[in-house]
């Protein structure tokens, strides 16, 4: 796997800004006769003096823009980069995209050294088969808040070059980190999202979500993403080995109480959901279009063999 990571990361947004405004009032010039004195007024303080995110980052909090955005907010649309959208793709080009993109995306984490897991739908695919659910439009992992500063810092706006191991087709991955990823707490609501995984073909994508203990004194043992997901540390660590879609994952070690919580018990149970049916024997979610088409087949074959025995 190759990657590269463009000359405008050099100029990043999350960078650290230009010096701070200059608060001193320079006096003009001397009066020549005296005046009364001015009432007194409360001190001006410039907010930005105030604001970390400013002093480090040069993100003024009140200001908090949406940084990633999608063609549209339905369950189509809702799920693609502006960016890189063209039009919808398939069922079959979106499950073959999703398969290749988490594929190349764990294999970058695990070469770099990269601590990431998987999380929500994602990780209630691999509880059935290790597979991605097949009416999945996105996938979800999440990261600690260091390893996301990390990936801010060094591989931010970097191009992944990925060739499928068997086909050899080649597909090209974004890694773009929200610069308000510098903000833990949810803030207005647009950013919660930190980074993404966008295939640059189609702009289909890995929602990448950060985990911050944010209350470190009172609650040392509490990670929270921006969306109001809390974790125990002993929910999340020591991370699971596995595989998901073939190649090395890692799962929360409480991935079961996780899931319970998240989705309920029916999510583990129910054998029929969204169009789609659970078939044990195949360890598979079968479309019913595909199931109906099946039957109807089986019971041709049936009844000609009927036919030919008479």
């Amino acid at each position: 796997m190759h990657w590269r990571m463009p000359l405008a990361a050099a100029s990043a947004l999350w960078s650290i800004a230009t010096a701070l405004p200059s608060t001193s009032n320079s006096s003009s010039e001397p009066s020549t006769s005296p005046s009364p004195a001015p009432s007194p007024k409360p001190e001006w303080k410039d907010p930005t003096f105030t604001d970390p995110l400013w002093r480090l980052y040069g993100l003024n909090a009140s200001a908090e823009y949406k940084y990633f955005h999608e063609p549209g907010n339905d369950d189509i649309l809702g799920h693609y980069d502006s960016r890189f959208f063209v039009s919808p793709v398939s069922d079959d080009l979106r499950a073959k995209t999703l398969t290749h993109m988490i594929r190349a995306y764990l294999t970058f984490f695990h070469e770099n050294k990269l601590e990431t897991w998987i999380a929500h739908g994602t990780l209630l695919g691999w509880w059935w088969n290790g597979r991605i659910l097949p009416w999945d439009w996105d996938m979800d992992t999440q990261v600690p808040d260091t390893t996301l500063a990390y990936l801010a810092d060094h591989y931010n706006h970097t191009v992944v070059e990925y060739e499928a191991p068997l086909s050899g087709e080649q597909r090209q991955y974004l890694l773009d980190v929200n610069p308000w990823s510098r903000q833990r707490e949810r803030g207005q609501g647009q950013n919660i999202i930190d980074a993404r995984w966008i295939d640059i073909q189609t702009g289909l994508y890995i929602d990448i979500t950060g985990l911050s203990r944010l209350k470190p004194d009172e609650h040392p043992d509490i990670w929270q993403c921006k969306n109001f997901h809390e974790y125990r540390i002993g929910d999340i660590f020591p991370l699971r080995k596995t595989t998901f879609e073939g190649v090395e994952a890692k799962v929360p070690f409480e991935y079961d109480s996780i899931l319970l919580d998240e989705y309920s018990e029916q999510a583990l149970i129910n054998t029929t959901f969204h169009n789609h049916t659970w078939i044990p024997e195949l360890a598979e979610w079968i479309s019913d279009d595909a199931l109906a088409n099946l039957t109807i087949a089986l019971y041709n074959g049936t009844s000609v063999e009927k036919q030919h025995g008479s």
